[in-house]
């Protein structure tokens, strides 16, 4: 705690932070696993195939700029977000547990892809899926987060804990 409060990072905030910098390393390597694999060849039929079926789902079709473009922004965000984890801002907790698991379901869905040879029925493809290499690191990275995030609030509520109790046995 005395780290934390001269401006260092608190074991807790520091593994979080290595955590979710293995994550957003993971989530780079996932992206160019897809894009070295032709992902879009997949991507864009099957919303297709779906739009056929569900006209109101507001999935978008993709060039490669665009879409290449818009995961590096997106990911340099990522990658800016670990400032405010490695501080322990709370506001930025939320983040890694939805990407987290977000990540956990793109990988389980890369992976069930490359089992069933096609995402759905009109859109096959030879196996496996674009991003399934690089889909068993991008989960483990994400449970890794989760750990490291369970951990850390497990940490801030037995200090919540030890303050009260302190301050209530000095009154």
């Amino acid at each position: 705690m005395k780290q934390a409060a001269r401006g260092g990072l608190s074991g807790s905030d520091c593994k979080l932070f290595a955590a979710w910098m293995l994550l957003c390393a993971a989530i780079v390597v996932h992206v160019t696993d897809e894009a070295g694999h032709n992902f879009l060849g997949v991507y864009n039929p099957t919303v297709l195939a779906l739009r056929g079926r569900v006209p109101w789902l507001p999935l978008p079709v993709f060039s490669f700029r665009l879409w290449i473009s818009g995961l590096a922004v997106g990911i340099a965000f990522l990658f800016s977000l670990s400032l405010f984890l490695a501080r322990g801002a709370r506001w930025s907790r939320p983040i890694p547990y939805v990407l987290s698991i977000l990540m956990i379901a793109n990988g389980l869905s890369h992976i069930a892809a490359t089992i069933l040879g096609r995402t759905v029925a009109s859109v096959r493809f030879p196996r496996p899926m674009p991003g399934f290499y690089s889909s068993p690191t991008l989960i483990a990275a994400s449970i890794y987060v989760l750990m490291k995030l369970r951990n850390a609030r497990r940490r801030s509520i037995q200090t919540l804990a030890e303050s009260q109790h302190n301050g209530a046995c000095r009154g």
